[in-house]
């Protein structure tokens, strides 16, 4: 039996219904379903999609691969790319990216199935645990690699395929960074990060060094004389403060650190949730963890955001899904103190805000939601310890288009560098991208003497 009793509580749900509520939130396509998904591609010309893709994959190349009964063929043109297409497939808002570009949308309001159909063959290839690239012959470089995110294996898998070798430090006990630590549940099931960092993994000339963080055991000057280059993959380690009466006490949780601890639970039952839930915020983070709140047996949810529905950066798609899953969203709310009972949450006081000549203003006018736990998804900030001279602007690392930075020999990307998007995808195309610029940067240099001895 579940329970509806208040306070933060674990096993509110029978442990049948929790199997249920965590599965494939778009369960994949067979192999009939994708050659009729495929079907509908018209293969453009200068395709839309393609250039909305961050990765810049070729869309209709690979749809139409899979249309011919090449699945595998369509794996390697999505791999090349993009070789954490699998996990992509999964958690890119194609609604805002490639499918909002498909013509499809002009005559149908109903876009190729993109995102599905590159789950399809990327899953196809990884099941056979087909290998598309071999390493060249070993350059006599040696490249760290500091953060085993989407950006970081991407580099590193780039940078093994050019021959170089690469060491991968990450701060965490397991490698994948934000697919690993920071996505819903539901949005990827099954193990599916570890499967993807072991297939990464297995070009080989990566050796990875879990439990190792920036600034404790390391810094970036000490990885600079040991290594021929170094790329910054670091994410967004710090959470933001609400900075308000209250905030202290106990219910008060960051979004993300629920996030990770649901991603890691085997069962899901033992993660404690409320009975009345609020979450602060109008981005993915904050729709994960109104969604999985209610998937743990929440009563009630309620988003507070303190812009308009047009304003929130979590796309129209997820929050439907939001609704279509019990929670409220309240739009032009701001949270102005936290009330508390005995050192818990018992609620909170927020503010009506609008805006004037263009400025958020608050109104004055507030109200109370009563809750036993609440979340904080305002957004992260980026947490740089021994980075020494390194160059950092609006608390981000400065990076050129290459992903050079201030320092000669290091390179960064992803969401750790002022411009970054946030996005999986784009992270990838970084990492990418900054691996093209180091191998380019080792040609121009004279050989190494590892490398002609």
């Amino acid at each position: 039996m579940g329970t509806t009793q208040s306070g933060i509580l674990g096993g509110r749900l029978p442990l049948g219904e929790y199997e249920s509520n965590f599965s494939d939130l778009h369960p994949p396509l067979d192999k009939h379903e994708a050659l009729v998904a495929s079907d509908r591609c018209y293969f453009c010309h200068d395709a839309p999609c393609m250039t909305a893709c961050p990765t810049s994959i070729d869309i209709p190349l690979f749809i139409r691969q899979i249309s011919t009964g090449n699945p595998i063929g369509s794996a390697k043109t999505i791999f090349d790319q993009n070789i954490l297409g699998g996990m992509c497939a999964r958690v890119c808002p194609t609604e805002t990216l490639c499918e909002q570009a498909c013509v499809r949308n002009t005559a149908e309001e109903r876009p190729v199935e993109i995102g599905r159909l590159q789950r399809y063959a990327t899953d196809v290839a990884m099941k056979e645990n087909k290998q598309f690239y071999t390493r060249a012959a070993s350059s006599g470089r040696k490249v760290a690699v500091v953060g085993a995110g989407p950006a970081g294996l991407a580099a590193a898998h780039r940078l093994a395929v050019k021959g170089h070798d690469v060491v991968i430090y990450d701060a965490r006990p397991k490698s994948g960074g934000l697919n690993e630590y920071g996505i819903a549940a539901y949005k990827s099931v099954d193990d599916f990060a570890q499967k993807e960092v072991d297939y990464v993994l297995s070009i080989g000339g990566i050796e990875v060094r879990n439990g190792q963080a920036l600034g404790r055991d390391f810094s970036l000057s000490e990885l600079s004389e040991q290594y021929d280059a170094v790329f910054l993959g670091l994410g967004l380690a710090g959470v933001n403060a609400l900075r308000l009466e209250g905030e202290n006490a106990e219910g008060v949780d960051d979004a993300v650190d629920f996030i990770a601890a649901l991603r890691q639970s085997k069962t899901k039952a033992d993660i404690p949730v409320g009975r009345r839930v609020v979450v602060l915020g109008g981005g993915m983070t904050a729709i994960d963890a109104a969604v999985q709140a209610k998937l743990l047996g929440a009563e009630e949810v309620t988003i507070c955001y303190r812009r308009g529905k047009e304003n929130m950066n979590a796309s129209e798609f997820e929050q439907d899904l939001a609704a279509s899953k019990g929670v409220t969203i309240r739009h032009w709310l701001q949270p102005k103190r936290i009330a508390e009972k005995d050192g818990k949450v018992a609620g909170i006081e927020l503010e009506y805000t609008t805006l004037e000549d263009g400025k958020l203003t608050a109104t004055g006018e507030t109200g109370i939601i009563a809750a036993d736990q609440i979340f904080k998804a305002i957004g992260q900030s980026f947490l740089g310890s021994g980075l020494g001279a390194l160059k950092l602007e609006g608390g981000r690392i400065v990076a050129d288009a290459e992903g050079r930075t201030s320092i000669d020999n290091v390179w960064a990307g992803g969401d750790c560098v002022l411009g970054g998007e946030d996005l999986t995808v784009s992270a990838v195309a970084m990492g990418r991208d900054a691996a093209e610029s180091i191998n380019r940067a080792f040609a121009a240099a004279a050989p190494h003497a590892s490398a002609v001895a």
